[in-house]
C-alpha cells in the first residue's frame, strides 16, 4: 500500500473542494459564511468530503498498521585498525572511533566492533579474524570496513601490502558478505593530523584511491571518511584540530610523560569521527538510516 500515494489523493481532493467552496454572503452584516448543507449537498461537495474522509482514514490505518511492524535486530561489524578498535582502559583517553558509533543507533541495532590496533587487510586475513565474521552474518547485517593505515606501510611484510593486494583483499570482504546476504560499506582511512608549514599534508598515497576505484566497480556504498576527516581538520586548523586526537599532558596516569599523537583519537575525537560515519550513512540513504536515533 503506497502511503504517499493515498496522501497525495487525499490533499488533490482537499484542494478540489477549497477551490468549490462558494460562500454566501449574510445579507445584513455582509460576512462570509459557510453554504449550508443543503447547498453543499446540490453542488456535489459532499461525495469530495467522503473521499477526503476515506483517504485520511486509509493514511491512519496504513501508519497505524506499520507502528506495529518491528525492525529485525541486525548487527554491525566493523573491521578495521586501530583508529576504528576499542580501547583498553590503560590506554585512555585514547579512543576508536567505532566505540562511540553505537550511540547514535536504536535498540535494534548491536555494534561488534572486530577491528584491532595494527591490523591491515593482509594480517586481519592472515590471524584468523574475518572468518569468524563470515560465520556469525546473517542476512540484513552490515560489516563496515576501514583499512589503509597499516597496509601503506610495506616496510613491515607481516601487515604491508601493494595497492593491487589491498584492492584484492577488500574484495574479498565485500564479496563474501554478500554471499551472506549482509550488506559491506567500504569507508576510506581517517586523516593523520599532519600539519607542515600550515598546510595538511597527505599521508595515505594510492590507498583511498583503491576503496574509492573498488566501490564504484563493485557497486559498493563507501562512505569517505578520509575526504570528511580533511575538510573538518582544516577548518579547524592546526591547533585547534588536535581537540581530536589524542593530546595528553604530562602527568596523565597512563600517560607520565604526556602524549602527542596525531593518528588516533581522544573520546571527543571519536565521537566526532563517529558522526562523520552517521552522516555518510544519510548521505548514502543506507536501509541502515531507520535506526538511527534523532540526535
Amino acid at each position: 500500500m503506497d502511503v504517499n500515494l493515498i496522501w497525495q489523493e487525499s490533499v488533490a481532493n482537499w484542494n478540489s473542494f477549497k477551490k468549490r467552496f462558494v460562500r454566501e454572503l449574510h445579507p445584513h452584516h455582509r460576512m462570509p459564511i459557510p453554504l449550508s448543507p443543503l447547498s453543499l449537498a446540490l453542488s456535489n461537495d459532499y461525495t469530495n468530503m467522503k473521499s477526503i474522509r476515506l483517504g485520511f482514514v486509509t493514511v491512519a490505518a496504513t501508519l497505524l498498521l506499520m507502528s506495529f511492524i518491528k525492525l529485525k535486530p541486525i548487527t554491525i561489524f566493523m573491521i578495521g585498525d586501530s583508529t576504528m578498535a576499542n580501547k583498553k582502559p590503560e590506554t585512555f583517553p585514547e579512543n576508536g572511533w567505532g566505540m562511540a558509533f553505537g550511540q547514535y543507533f536504536d535498540k535494534t541495532v548491536t555494534i561488534d566492533n572486530r577491528a584491532q590496533n595494527g591490523r591491515s587487510t593482509k594480517s586481519f586475513i592472515a590471524e584468523n579474524r574475518w572468518q569468524p565474521v563470515v560465520d556469525k552474518l546473517e542476512e540484513g547485517d552490515y560489516v563496515f570496513i576501514e583499512f589503509g593505515h597499516n597496509d601503506e606501510k610495506i616496510d613491515k611484510p607481516l601487515v604491508g601490502t601493494s595497492l593491487a593486494e589491498f584492492r584484492t583483499n577488500l574484495t574479498k570482504f565485500v564479496l563474501e558478505t554478500r554471499a551472506k546476504n549482509a550488506y559491506p560499506v567500504l569507508l576510506t582511512p581517517t586523516a593523520r593530523r599532519n600539519f607542515k608549514d600550515g598546510e595538511l599534508k597527505e599521508t595515505h598515497f594510492g590507498y583511498p584511491e583503491v576503496v574509492r576505484s573498488l566501490a564504484d566497480s563493485l557497486k559498493v556504498p563507501m562512505i569517505d571518511m578520509l575526504a570528511k576527516t580533511r575538510k573538518i581538520i582544516i577548518a579547524a586548523g592546526d591547533a585547534s584540530s588536535k581537540q581530536w586526537y589524542n593530546y595528553v599532558d604530562s602527568g596523565h596516569v597512563n600517560y607520565p610523560k604526556g602524549k602527542k599523537d596525531d593518528t588516533h583519537f581522544s573520546q571527543a575525537g571519536a565521537v566526532k569521527m563517529a558522526g562523520l560515519a552517521v552522516e555518510g550513512i544519510k548521505e548514502l540513504k543506507l536501509g541502515l538510516a531507520q535506526r538511527l536515533i534523532q540526535q
